[in-house]
């Protein structure tokens, strides 16, 4: 058996993505011999992301729009906010595909392959995929995939936040381009937990998009229905055309996904970068792929131990799932509390997971104590 790769990034979505473009971009690692490989070519817009951040970022060529206004609003409360220094940025899924491909296909030591991974492994110190026909080998094997949904125990919680987001164009303006409606909590809850983004990308274009924190998904003309009552009756729009349509799902979810299983290092939504109480994960792949290559570049290894806070932020994450899936608050009401008593940018800090304990401690205490507290107590006594 002999070494036929240095890399091989199993996924071709975001996470694999941006691990290769960083390998790629470090004079010390792009001569790497790397096989990336997945099912499918990405060359659809299927997804958008949204995320805030400070300065200008390893993407900012391909952001799409970007504000620093934002609305919250629900039956119990609602703001306009300004975000600065942050920026609530938007990307659209086929210009990260295509900017990443292209600057991949320069470099003659990347191979891309597309055929069905069966499962991913570690075998006499090397990582491999298991293809239909094939077993390949490589160093390391950085994985993206989700094979199987995590076996629970009883201690853990798995919600879904499913989505599905139309780019409306109307013929006169509609929008404020310059602001953004980042949860808009006034819609139905009689599913769970709902609100709805409107992301505007110009007078007369904007993203829609109805997203769910729930245990099931609804049936397809659901979604239709609610986006077609929200625009007509919340945006007050009747003349309008469907540009463009996706639908997405995220686990949102306490299980503790492994960081690396021998020499298969896991990414994405696969390594637990998805934010378990609101399903962010952007910026998470972003930091999880730059210490991975910052660990190849000083230790020649891609191992990554979890730190305190992680840990502190997973806690959190916890009694937050524990509220929602057990229904002891509607999610509208937990946001709104925390909107309400909370600065934008310390909310914004907690959702990205870099606050300090004072700061923990005024979120903390923006939601109702009596609710909290005992699922707090709960989750430390587990």
């Amino acid at each position: 058996m002999t070494k036929q790769y240095d890399y091989i990034i199993a996924g071709v979505g975001c996470a694999g993505l941006s691990l290769l473009i960083r390998l790629l971009k470090e004079p010390q690692l792009n001569a790497k011999k790397i096989l990336v490989i997945d099912a499918v070519q990405k060359n659809t817009n299927d997804r958008t992301w949204c995320f805030w951040e400070k300065e200008n970022g390893l993407f900012e060529s391909i952001v799409s729009n970007k504000w620093q206004q934002l609305k919250f609003e629900s039956n119990n409360f609602s703001t306009e906010f300004t975000i600065a220094p942050y920026s609530y940025k938007m990307i659209h899924g086929i210009n990260f595909y295509n900017y990443v491909l292209n600057f991949a296909t320069t470099f003659t030591n990347v191979e891309f392959r597309y055929e069905k991974i069966l499962y991913a492994g570690s075998e006499n110190q090397l990582g491999f995929i298991q293809l239909s026909q094939e077993k390949i080998f490589a160093t390391y094997i950085f994985n993206s995939i989700v094979f199987e949904k995590p076996n629970l125990n009883k201690n853990k919680y798995y919600l879904l936040q499913h989505f599905t987001g139309w780019v409306i164009q109307t013929k006169e303006p509609c929008f404020d381009e310059n602001k953004a409606t980042f949860m808009d909590f006034t819609v139905s809850q009689e599913n769970g937990t709902t609100f709805m983004y409107v992301l505007p990308t110009s007078a007369t274009t904007a993203l829609v998009e109805y997203t769910l924190f729930t245990e099931n998904l609804l049936q397809d003309d659901d979604y239709v229905v609610a986006l077609q009552n929200y625009i007509q009756h919340k945006l007050n729009i009747d003349d309008y055309t469907i540009e463009h349509k996706e639908f997405g799902i995220i686990p949102m979810t306490n299980y503790n996904f492994p960081l690396h299983v021998g020499n298969v290092i896991n990414i994405g939504i696969a390594g637990g970068q998805a934010k378990g109480s609101s399903g962010y994960a952007f910026k998470f792949i972003q930091k999880r792929t730059a210490n991975i290559v910052a660990s190849l570049i000083e230790k020649n290894h891609p191992f990554i131990l979890k730190k305190f806070s992680d840990k502190k932020f997973g806690f959190y994450d916890s009694v937050l799932l524990q509220v929602l899936q057990q229904k002891k608050l509607n999610g509208d009401e937990i946001f709104s509390a925390i909107f309400k008593n909370c600065s934008s940018t310390t909310v914004l800090q907690f959702l990205d997971n870099e606050t300090n304990l004072f700061q923990d401690l005024r979120i903390m205490s923006s939601v109702p104590t009596g609710i909290f507290l005992p699922a707090a107590i709960k989750e430390m006594c587990k």
